[in-house]
C-alpha cells in the first residue's frame, strides 16, 4: 500500500548525517540500532551520490538492505520513517501476494507503477500549494462575475465612465464581503463539467500501460464530459471553482516528468515477507513456483526499465529494502542472483519487557500518549502510573511467549482490553479523573492472561 506523509525535522534531509538520521528514527522506533545504522548509511550514500559527476553517479548502485527478524519488531516502521524523513516516495508490497493463484509474472512491475502514481500525487500536491493563492483569486473573479454580471454583456453599448466606476466600487465591496464570509449563504448557479467515460472496455493480455494508442487523444469528445448547471452556496462554489483553477494552472506533463525523475533517484520500495518466496520448492499445492517469483522480481531489483502511463522508469537507483522473519527458511534459500542484490543484512532483535515499556512511553505518539489524548476529548483525565506501564509490558511479554509472538503489536490488543470499560463508559462517567495503577491492570488482565485458551482468542 502506498504510504506518504510529510515529516518535519529540525534540519533539511539533505544535510542530515547518519548519526542525525539515527537520532530522528529513535524518536519513533525503540532499539534496533544496527538496522537504523544500515538505513542511515544507505540514505546518506544516496545524498552523496547526487553530488558526484553524472558519469560516475550513474555507476553507483544503491546498497539494498535485507532485514531479518520476527514480526512486530519494527522492520516496516524503520523503512517508513526513513522515507518520511527523506521525503521520498515509498511503497510497501507483500512478496507473498505474487505466489497466489492467477498470478501473472508481469504483475511484479505493478510495484513500480504504484510508486510512480504516489510520486505524481506528491509532486502535484507541491505544485497545487504553489498556485493556490493565484487559483483562489481567479475563482473569486469568476464568482464575482456570477454575482455581478456585466450591465451589457453583449458589448453593444459602451458603459459611461461614471457607471463603470460605480460597478467597480460595487464589485470591490462584494469582494470584501466574500472574503469576510458575508456571502457564504447566498446561492449561485455554476457550470459543472461531469466526468464521463465511454461504456466499452479494452480486453488485452498486456497491461494498460502497454497500449500505445491514447484513446483520450483520439476521441476527445467521449472523455470531456457534459456541462450542466448546478445550484450551490457561495462558499461551496468558491471551493469548487478554486479547484478547477488549480487544475488549469498545474502542467500535467511537467508533473509526470518530475515524478518519474523523483522515483528513479529517490524511490524506496519495501518488499515484506520475502522469506515466503524462499525455498520449499518440493511443497505441493496450488501456489505459484517461489523460484519463479524470485526470478520475476530479480530484474526489477537489479535494474530494468518499466513502462508506465507517465513514461519509462529506470529502476537502477531505486532503494529496495526487503524483510522477513525467516523462521522456516534462510536467506541462503533465495536464489543466488537475488541474494547478491541485497548486500547489507541486519538482524533485528526480539522485543522484551524493557523494550515494551519504552515503546509505551518514549516515541512520539506513543500508545499511552494516544489513549490519554483520546479520552481527553471526553473530558477525562487519564493517568498511567509507572508500575501500571511496567505491568502492561509484562503481560504483553507473557502472552507473546505463551501464544504467538507478534512483537509490539501485542501492546495494541493489551491496551484495548485494559481500557475497554473506561472507553465504553467515558461519556457517562461522573468521576473525570481516572488513575491506571498496577492493581487496575491486574484486575482487568489477570484472568485472561492466565487462561491460555482465552488469551488465544482475546489477546
Amino acid at each position: 500500500m502506498p504510504i506518504y506523509l510529510p515529516e518535519t525535522t529540525a534540519t533539511s534531509a539533505d544535510t542530515l548525517t547518519p548519526r542525525q538520521i539515527v537520532s530522528e528514527l529513535d524518536k519513533y522506533v525503540v532499539g534496533q540500532g544496527r538496522a537504523k545504522r544500515a538505513v542511515a548509511i544507505a540514505l546518506r550514500n544516496r545524498m552523496r551520490r547526487q553530488k558526484l559527476p553524472s558519469e560516475l553517479a550513474e555507476e553507483v548502485a544503491p546498497k539494498n538492505i535485507l532485514m531479518i527478524g520476527p514480526t512486530g519488531v519494527g522492520k516496516t516502521e524503520i523503512a517508513r520513517r526513513l522515507a518520511r524523513l527523506a521525503q521520498s516516495p515509498f511503497i510497501k508490497v507483500e512478496a507473498s501476494k505474487f505466489t497466489e493463484v492467477g498470478y501473472v509474472g508481469r504483475d511484479v512491475e505493478s510495484m513500480v507503477r504504484d510508486l510512480v502514481e504516489l510520486a505524481v500525487d506528491m509532486i502535484r500536491e507541491e505544485r497545487l500549494v504553489e498556485v493556490r493563492d493565484k487559483a483562489r483569486e481567479s475563482a473569486e473573479e469568476r464568482l464575482l462575475d456570477l454575482l455581478l454580471p456585466p450591465l451589457h454583456p453583449t458589448g453593444d453599448q459602451p458603459e459611461p465612465s461614471d457607471a463603470g466606476d460605480h460597478v467597480q466600487r460595487t464589485r470591490e465591496k462584494f469582494r470584501d464581503r466574500l472574503r469576510a464570509g458575508g456571502l457564504d449563504e447566498r446561492v449561485v448557479d455554476i457550470d459543472i463539467r461531469e466526468r464521463s467515460f465511454p461504456s466499452f472496455e479494452v480486453i488485452t493480455g498486456s497491461s494498460v500501460e502497454e497500449i500505445d494508442i491514447n484513446m483520450k487523444n483520439m476521441l476527445p469528445s467521449l472523455f470531456q464530459g457534459q456541462q450542466r448547471k448546478r445550484r450551490m452556496k457561495v462558499q461551496e462554489a468558491l471551493q469548487h471553482l478554486a479547484q478547477e483553477e488549480e487544475q488549469k494552472l498545474v502542467d500535467t506533463e511537467s508533473v509526470s516528468r518530475a515524478a518519474v525523475g523523483l522515483v528513479e533517484q529517490a524511490g524506496i520500495i519495501f518488499v515484506d515477507e520475502i522469506d515466503k518466496i524462499a525455498g520449499r520448492e518440493g511443497a505441493q499445492g496450488p501456489d505459484v513456483s517461489r523460484q519463479g517469483v524470485q526470478r520475476d522480481i530479480l530484474p526489477i531489483v537489479e535494474g530494468t526499465t518499466v513502462n508506465t502511463k507517465h513514461g519509462m522508469v529506470k529502476t537502477d537507483h531505486i532503494l529496495f529494502i526487503a524483510a522477513g522473519a525467516f523462521h522456516t527458511a534462510k536467506p541462503s534459500d533465495l536464489i543466488p542472483e537475488l541474494q547478491g542484490r541485497f548486500p547489507i543484512r541486519v538482524e533485528l532483535e526480539a522485543l522484551g519487557t524493557e523494550e515494551f515499556v519504552r515503546i509505551l512511553t518514549e516515541p512520539k505518539g506513543a500508545l499511552v500518549t494516544q489513549y490519554i489524548a483520546l479520552l481527553a476529548t471526553e473530558g477525562l483525565t487519564l493517568e498511567f502510573k509507572p508500575e501500571a506501564v511496567h505491568r502492561i509490558a509484562e503481560f504483553a511479554t507473557m502472552v507473546n511467549e505463551r501464544t504467538e509472538n507478534i512483537g509490539a503489536r501485542r501492546l495494541h490488543t493489551i491496551m484495548e482490553k485494559l481500557l475497554d470499560e473506561v472507553s465504553f463508559d467515558a461519556p457517562d462517567m461522573t468521576d473525570r479523573d481516572v488513575v491506571i495503577d498496577g492493581a487496575y491492570v491486574d484486575r482487568m488482565l489477570a484472568d485472561i492472561a492466565m487462561n491460555d485458551d482465552l488469551s488465544r482468542y482475546i489477546l
